[in-house]
C-alpha cells in the first residue's frame, strides 16, 4: 500500500523570481515527491466500488438514455475508461503528487484531442474537451493520457511492451517540450499554437500522412456547416429540419418531449443574450429553425445534450451544440473549491486557460431549472484521430503529439520553470509514468469486467443500440 504525500509544493507562479529559481524550486520538490513515486499504483483499502461510483454520476441524467451510456463502456476495457473519469479521479486522489496545482483538462485521454479550425481559420492540434475541466495535480491529466494509451494499444493488440512504450512517449514528449516552454516568456507561450499540418509531416510513415493530409483538405473543402447540413436535414414546407435517427438523434414526443424543447429553445435566446455585440449582430443575420436531442460521447451519454439549426435568409446552415454542464469529478478529490457557480462557466474559462483557440461561438447559459450549459458550434473542420488504422510507429507519434499539446496547454496556466525542474532531463520520470500506465490499465480492466458483472447482475440497463 502507497502512502499518500502531503501537498507541500507552491501552487503560484512567482513573476519575482528568476527562470533559474523556479527551476531550482522545481528540483527540490523532489526531495520531497520523489519522481519514482509517481510509478506506485495500489487500491487503497477504502476504495469505492466503481459501479457505485457509476450509478452516482448517473443520477439526474435522462433515464431513457442511460442504458446507452453503459452499453456504450460495455464495448471494451478502452470504452469503459472513456466512460470512467469519475473513478479514476478518486483513484488519483489517493496517489503521490507534488502539490502544484494548475489547470486540467479533467478528462485527459487520447480521443480528447484532434485538429480543429481556429476563427482565422488555421488547423491546429489541440485538446478538445473540457467538461470536466478544474484546478488540481498537474500528474494526473498526463497520467490519464498515458494510461488511455496502453488501454488503447491493447485494445488494437499491441504487445505490453509496445503499449508501455506508448505511454512512456507520452511522458517523455511533455517534458522536452515542457522544458522548451520553460525557455519562453508567458507571452509567447499564450501566442504557441501546435500546426496540424506541421505536426502531420513530423511522421515518418507516408502512407498515414497521405490520408492525414487528404483529410485535411476534405476539411477545408467546405464549411462543416454546409457538411452536415447536407448529411442531418431535410425541407419541410419553408423550413429546414434535423432527421431523426433515433437512439442517437431525435425529436422528444408527448408532453415530456414538448418541455424539453421548449426548454432548449429557451437556453438557446438566453445563450443569445450573453454573446458579445459583434456575435450577436452575426447570429442576428440567422434564424432557429430546429432543435434535437443528440447523444454524443461516453462520459456524455444521458445528460441533455442537442443541436441547434440556424439558417440565414439565403440559406445557409449553422449549427450549434448544447450540452449540460454538471459539477466536475475532479471537483470532491482536490482541495481546492470552484470559484464558478455556474458549471457552464467553468467549462469555458478552463477551456478558454488551456486551448490556444477556442471556438468564436462558445458561451454558456442554463434554463429555469437550475441546469447549466455551455453551447459551440458543432463542429468546425474537425480532424479526429483514427487509431483503428494506426501501426505501433502511428501510435507513438501520436502519443508525443498529445503530450506536446498537453505540456503546452500546462504551460499557460502553471509554471513551466519549476515543472521543467522537477521533471529535469534524465529518463525517470517518462520510465516512472509508464509503469504507472501498466499497472493502471490493469486496474481498469478489473473494473471493467466488474460492469460486466454488474450488467448480469442487473444492477446496469443496457440497450440494443443501433
Amino acid at each position: 500500500m502507497i502512502e499518500k504525500v502531503e501537498n507541500k509544493g507552491d501552487n503560484l507562479f512567482d513573476p519575482v523570481a528568476s527562470k533559474l529559481e523556479r527551476f531550482d524550486k522545481g528540483v527540490a520538490i523532489r526531495k520531497i515527491t520523489p519522481r519514482s513515486t509517481h510509478q506506485e499504483w495500489e487500491p487503497s483499502e477504502i476504495r469505492k466500488d466503481p459501479i457505485d461510483i457509476l450509478i452516482e454520476t448517473s443520477i439526474g441524467r435522462i433515464e431513457s438514455l442511460l442504458p446507452i451510456r453503459y452499453t456504450r463502456m460495455m464495448e471494451s476495457p478502452f470504452a469503459f475508461y472513456r466512460g470512467a473519469a469519475a473513478i479514476m479521479a478518486a483513484d488519483l486522489s489517493q496517489t503521490p503528487n507534488t502539490g502544484i496545482d494548475l489547470q486540467l483538462c479533467g478528462d485527459c485521454h487520447l480521443m480528447n484531442f484532434g485538429g480543429f479550425a481556429t476563427p482565422e481559420r488555421k488547423l491546429v492540434f489541440d485538446i478538445n474537451d473540457f467538461d470536466e475541466t478544474f484546478p488540481g495535480p498537474w500528474e494526473w491529466d498526463l497520467k490519464r493520457l498515458a494510461t488511455s494509451f496502453v488501454i488503447a494499444g491493447r485494445w488494437r493488440k499491441f504487445p505490453n511492451k509496445t503499449c508501455k512504450e506508448f505511454a512512456w512517449n507520452v511522458a517523455d514528449s511533455y517534458k522536452r517540450h515542457m522544458l522548451e516552454y520553460s525557455k519562453l516568456s508567458a507571452l509567447q507561450i499564450w501566442y504557441a499554437d501546435i500546426d496540424l499540418a506541421e505536426l502531420i509531416e513530423r511522421g515518418e510513415d507516408e502512407d498515414i500522412k497521405s490520408f492525414q493530409h487528404k483529410r485535411i483538405k476534405k476539411a477545408g473543402e467546405f464549411t462543416a456547416h454546409e457538411k452536415e447540413f447536407a448529411k442531418m436535414t431535410y425541407q419541410e414546407g419553408s423550413r429546414a429540419r434535423i432527421k431523426d435517427d433515433p437512439p442517437l438523434i431525435y425529436h422528444p414526443i408527448g408532453d415530456e418531449g414538448k418541455r424539453i424543447l421548449l426548454d432548449a429553445e429557451a437556453i438557446h435566446n438566453k445563450y443569445l443574450t450573453t454573446l458579445s455585440d459583434e456575435k450577436k449582430v452575426l447570429l442576428s443575420r440567422y434564424n432557429l429553425h430546429d432543435i434535437a436531442i443528440k447523444v454524443v460521447g461516453v462520459g456524455s451519454v444521458g445528460t441533455l445534450c442537442g443541436i441547434s439549426l440556424l439558417m440565414s435568409a439565403t440559406g445557409e446552415p449553422i449549427f450549434l451544440q448544447f450540452k449540460e454542464a454538471r459539477k466536475s469529478v475532479l471537483e470532491e478529490n482536490v482541495k481546492a473549491k470552484s470559484k464558478y457557480t455556474h458549471q457552464g462557466e467553468r467549462i469555458v474559462r478552463g477551456q478558454k486557460l488551456m486551448q490556444s483557440a477556442s471556438d468564436m461561438f462558445l458561451g454558456w447559459t442554463n434554463d429555469d431549472n437550475n441546469k447549466f450549459f455551455y453551447i459551440r458550434q458543432l463542429r468546425d473542420a474537425k480532424v479526429k484521430p483514427v487509431i483503428e488504422i494506426m501501426k505501433a510507429k502511428n501510435m507513438n507519434d501520436y502519443a508525443k503529439a498529445c503530450g506536446w499539446a498537453l505540456a503546452r496547454a500546462h504551460a499557460r496556466t502553471g509554471d513551466p520553470s519549476v515543472l521543467s525542474g522537477y521533471m529535469g532531463k534524465s529518463d525517470e520520470f517518462a520510465n516512472a509514468i509508464s509503469r504507472f500506465s501498466i499497472s493502471y490499465a490493469n486496474q481498469n480492466d478489473l473494473d471493467y469486467n466488474k460492469l460486466l458483472a454488474a450488467v448480469k447482475e442487473g444492477r446496469l440497463p443496457i440497450s440494443a443500440e443501433v
